[in-house]
């Protein structure tokens, strides 16, 4: 009989699953990923059911789809126009009208632009700035970076992520883009941007998701070997120009009538969500797929070869793409989902995430940071101002009243697709702040985003008390995050006014 009990609770001990204390936590970054640029349909329709459009179908990702249909898909969710703002945002929860790394950042000079704020913090993150992996890392995490890094310009602290928190850096420094997405070119060997810390697959052919995803699984096998929660932060570095094309993909698009650049796109975005399909499987293969946590999300708009800065090519039906003023260039994917949907696991238990979802309540970049430290348990030092708030509850597919339903976005710098802008979204509302004026003498524009969500009914002039009243908001908002301002060429600021 005590042989027989021994065998059932062995059994039961084999058999049962292993909760960590803490959950695992993927950030899944996607480098130059707009909103339009997948199968997965993000916009909807007017009872608030996702709405295919030509550019879904122009897309293959399967494994965003697989994400999806586990998750909540965010149709509202924002991120800054260009790439370090936001990768610093996710770091500190801050936007960056606070932190003022509000233009990307060149590894080599201090790129503010003709008539920029030169105090900008071109230097980026530094080794005493408070960020989410250190923070996670008191709480036990293995914090691993995995890609793209970006947070500071060469011979900082911020070139590389061990300074800035990660327990793990591979292929992170000072650079955005990659040397080279071929193995056989050793990932730009030789170049200022080769990716670093890929010496094994060098000569293969290895395309640069692969081999960063193989290296990222790893790093989830030593954490599970060391009984200790993982956060991955998985910067892609697709995709990012150069558009080289992964022949694996390439026959999917050969018939197309596009441009060579434009296919090369499809296949990066294709080996991106090959990548998100090989992690997801590995997490099923480890049994840690119930205990992680996965958030999915691009950094700016589309930067696709298939339209100009400002028509609706490369983010149709949405007007602009990176860099942009415009919901194109600001509109980014975002899921979250539990990378194995269990409803018993007591971490989805405290963080129940509903299956297929669509939250339409506007968010951003910034509520990651509280977000992922609240799933971790941990508290954000009184002495760190945030501006980000807990996404816990929108997660949950309901509404949060308390939650804001505005975006600020500020861009002081020049030259890009647009110059000299900051804008507020606000409820229905937008209002674009140009500091100098555009070609119509105007420095003001003003769009009605339910009525007109792509765009083309500037109400700047028909709607003058209401175009006040955001514009209050705007310089309100600026005033209380300390924002710097661009100068006029005599070096006089320029600061936002009333019209």
């Amino acid at each position: 009989m005590k042989l027989f009990l021994h065998a059932i609770i062995s059994l039961t001990i084999v058999s049962a699953p292993a909760f960590a204390a803490a959950p695992n936590i993927v950030i899944f970054l996607v480098d130059d990923m707009g909103v339009m640029d997948t199968s997965v349909p993000f916009l909807t329709d007017e009872s608030g059911n996702p709405k295919v459009h030509p550019l879904n179908q122009w897309y293959r990702t399967p494994n965003m789809e697989r994400l999806a249909k586990n998750g909540i898909r965010f149709p509202q969710f924002c991120a800054m126009s260009v790439c370090s703002p936001t990768r610093v945002s996710l770091l500190t929860g801050q936007n960056p009208a606070r932190h003022h790394v509000t233009n990307w950042i060149n590894p080599d000079a201090n790129n503010h632009g003709p008539q920029g704020p030169r105090d900008w913090d071109w230097k980026g993150l530094e080794t005493s700035d408070t960020t989410l992996p250190k923070l996670l890392r008191t709480q036990g995490y293995r914090t691993i970076h995995v890609g793209k890094g970006h947070f500071g310009p060469n011979r900082t602290e911020g070139s590389d992520p061990l300074h800035l928190g990660f327990d793990v850096n591979i292929g992170g420094n000072s650079y955005g883009q990659p040397g080279s997405y071929y193995g056989e070119k050793n990932y730009g060997k030789g170049s200022k941007q080769a990716v670093p810390h890929l010496e094994a697959y060098h000569g293969s052919s290895t395309f640069l998701t692969e081999a960063l995803t193989l290296e990222a699984n790893k790093q989830i096998d030593a954490s599970i070997r060391d009984k200790k929660p993982f956060f991955l932060y998985f910067a892609q570095y697709a995709v990012h120009a150069p558009f080289q094309a992964n022949p694996r993909f390439a026959a999917h698009y050969a018939e197309a009538k596009q441009s060579p650049a434009a296919k090369a796109f499809a296949t990066l975005i294709e080996s991106m969500d090959e990548s998100l399909g090989m992690l997801l499987d590995h997490l099923e293969k480890t049994g840690e797929a119930e205990n992680t946590l996965v958030f999915f999300l691009g950094d700016n708009g589309s930067d696709s070869p298939l339209g100009e800065a400002h028509n609706v090519g490369s983010s149709a039906p949405l007007r602009g793409k990176k860099g942009s003023h415009y919901e194109g260039g600001m509109r980014v994917p975002f899921i979250a989902a539990w990378a194995k949907p269990a409803a018993p696991n007591p971490h989805q238990q405290a963080l129940p995430i509903p299956a297929n979802a669509v939250q339409p309540h506007l968010a951003s970049v910034e509520d990651i940071f509280p977000t992922v430290l609240a799933a971790a348990q941990g508290k954000v030092p009184s002495s760190h101002p945030l501006d980000g708030q807990n996404l816990r509850v929108l997660l949950s597919g309901k509404d949060d009243a308390n939650h804001s339903d505005a975006f600020l976005m500020h861009y002081p710098h020049a030259p890009h697709r647009s110059d000299y802008w900051s804008s507020l979204r606000q409820g229905e509302w937008k209002v674009i702040y140009h500091y100098l004026p555009q070609k119509n003498g105007q420095h003001y524009q003003l769009f009605h985003l339910k009525n007109d969500p792509y765009e083309q009914n500037d109400l700047a002039t028909k709607e003058p008390i209401t175009l006040k009243h955001m514009m209050k908001n705007l310089i309100d908002a600026l005033e209380q995050h300390k924002a710097q301002y661009p100068h006029d060429k005599e070096g006089k600021e320029l600061r936002p006014v009333l019209p």
